[in-house]
């Protein structure tokens, strides 16, 4: 059992949902994104979320593309996060998934990506530029030696398209909250409640959702409803705020204690 799968399977025991915290890999550095997996992971997090920083996102609003900037302008390379994973795995086992686009696991080869990924200690792998139907020739890959292959789901994902997802995707399937980038306001929970019901009817791994949670209320809510809380923005904005600050790990470490600590409430709520 991989590090992702057996993660979700203590907190189901534990009757908790799981906290994946994402950090634009090299912003404001590598050594500090390494501080900041270690005091994230002290802090409550249960799954690190890396990204790949990439010149031309699709998928990312202005405050991750602005981190992606500064972490490419301080010569963070694919290859680089992979020797950053490899020196965490001597000091966590906490799941740590790449979320990176297309072309730069492309352009490494993706054999040998995959095969470097795993002896570096990545668990898995989000492509948000990747359709299912483009998807074969990584999967093929992975297949031979992982990591998981994350696919997402849209609030405009068809039934067909659901249960295809459903089928390839390993680890947990990620739902996108909205229609829109990263950093957009959360909405409408209804929405989102029904549409998690409807995934986790045809999936067999857990469904986290993403996009639009920036508070603990945001966490505590979305947690009463799905299997894993995805944050990201809220907490690339404050690493930027504070990249100067002697004190940056701490900082955030005490924003993601604070996002935990509202989800657990919610589930002491529900068990009451």
């Amino acid at each position: 059992m991989n590090r992702l799968d057996s993660t979700f399977q203590r907190l189901k025991v534990k009757g908790e949902k799981a906290l994946i915290a994402y950090l634009m890999a090299g912003d404001p550095s590598l050594q500090d994104t390494e501080t900041l997996v270690l005091e994230l992971e002290r802090a409550g997090a249960d799954i690190i979320e890396l990204g790949v920083p990439f010149s031309d996102p699709i998928a990312d609003g202005p405050v991750i593309q602005q981190a992606a900037d500064r972490a490419l302008r301080g010569g963070t390379s694919l290859r680089r996060i992979l020797g950053t994973v490899a020196a965490l795995r001597a000091r966590t086992q906490i799941p740590l998934v790449l979320m990176a686009y297309y072309n730069t696991i492309y352009a490494f080869g993706l054999s040998e990506w995959c095969r470097e990924a795993v002896k570096a200690g990545v668990d898995g792998l989000i492509v948000p530029d990747m359709p299912l139907e483009e998807s074969a020739p990584l999967e093929e890959a992975a297949s031979m030696a992982g990591p998981s292959l994350i696919f997402l789901l849209a609030p405009t994902s068809t039934p067909a398209r659901r249960a295809a997802v459903a089928r390839h995707s390993k680890g947990f399937v990620y739902y996108v909250s909205l229609t829109g980038i990263t950093g957009a306001k959360l909405s409408d929970l209804g929405d989102v409640r029904r549409n998690v019901d409807k995934i986790r009817r045809v999936a067999k791994v857990p469904v986290a959702v993403g996009f639009g949670i920036a508070t603990p209320e945001d966490a505590a809510r979305v947690a009463a409803i799905a299997d894993g809380v995805i944050v990201g923005s809220a907490i690339v904005r404050q690493v930027a705020e504070h990249q100067h600050d002697p004190g940056l790990a701490m900082r955030i470490a005490r924003f993601v204690g604070s996002l935990k600590s509202a989800m657990m409430q919610t589930q002491v709520e529900a068990q009451a």
